[in-house]
């Protein structure tokens, strides 16, 4: 097996936060590029949480502004996990049930606090919420406990 070497605090959450942001934002546009729906626009509709409609117009500026909300959430996200698993022994120890809850935990983060606030307008899908829920919880939380619990 490969050891890898230690990484610092700020190592670990930005390894955390790259993985998980690169295996969610993959699976995002490949539903969405299955529905028809460009990259470009997929990366617009998370820039659109912030600055509404006119993001829709920006071309890839604002597509690559999405691109950056994508990963700045997806760091912070490892960042509670991370420092959460340094009071709470649990969350090292049970990494694979503690990542599948976390993942829940922040899908229903961006659920239902996130996105209210948002500008981004969307009508509720129930099957959008439960794709959405597996994939938080295997693609977001998942790796996050698995890369923190890597480097303990």
């Amino acid at each position: 097996m490969i050891s890898l070497p230690s990484l610092t605090d700020l190592g670990v959450i930005s390894l955390a936060g790259l993985t998980s942001g690169v295996l969610d934002i993959t699976c995002a546009l490949a539903l969405n590029k299955f529905k028809g729906t460009a990259p470009t626009r997929t990366l617009q509709a998370i820039a659109s949480g912030l600055l509404g409609p006119k993001s829709f117009e920006g071309g890839r500026g604002t597509a690559t502004l999405g691109l950056g909300f994508h990963f700045l959430i997806a760091f912070v996200a490892s960042a509670v996990y991370y420092i959460a698993s340094r009071r709470l022994n649990v969350l090292i120890e049970y990494a694979v049930l503690c990542g599948l809850l976390y993942g829940i935990a922040v899908h229903l983060f961006m659920s239902f606090i996130v996105l209210p606030f948002s500008s981004l307008q969307r009508r509720f899908s129930g099957k959008f919420f439960a794709t959405q829920l597996v994939i938080h919880m295997f693609f977001v939380g998942l790796p996050i406990s698995l890369v923190v619990r890597h480097f303990a």
